[in-house]
């Protein structure tokens, strides 16, 4: 890790827990979501908004990325764009209020690893968290970035 973020750290709270930053601006229906990761034992660090988010990236370590996208305007961008920037491998979820086909091909052109519409029910948004927790190695290889890292 370079120097530049060295002083990044990690959570001393539950060593097996893996970390989750969840940028919530503009998708505040999404806090059942959080109450149902924390009940799973995940270890949830929140932001309600992008330059908080932003922050939590450049201080901390995380597993996992849950991004809001904002308006048409795509304002999770931002967050996007630095957590990749970080760290090419760690999956980041867009989260968007409606579908919106310019915002997902940006994302997803950004390197995001899913775009979910809301509203979603707290199962559905575990289930797809989950899905990039448990298999990241299996994430990274389908978003072909094993051919960057070896």
């Amino acid at each position: 890790m370079s120097a530049r973020f060295s002083n990044r750290t990690s959570s001393e709270s539950s060593p097996n827990s893996q970390r989750v930053l969840f940028v919530h601006e503009g998708c505040p229906d999404l806090a059942c979501c959080l109450d149902a990761l924390k009940q799973l034992g995940y270890d949830v660090r929140t932001c309600n908004n992008y330059a908080g988010g932003l922050r939590c990236l450049e201080c901390e370590d995380f597993d996992l990325v849950v991004v809001c996208q904002g308006s048409p305007k795509f304002e999770g961008r931002c967050v996007l764009k630095r957590a990749m920037e970080i760290n090419p491998r760690m999956p980041v979820l867009v989260v968007a209020r409606c579908l919106d086909m310019k915002c997902y091909l940006d994302a997803m052109g950004l390197g995001a690893f899913d775009y979910l519409e809301t509203p979603l029910t707290a199962s559905e948004a575990v289930r797809a968290m989950e899905a990039h927790l448990t298999a990241p190695a299996a994430a990274a290889r389908a978003r072909g970035a094993t051919d960057y890292f070896g």
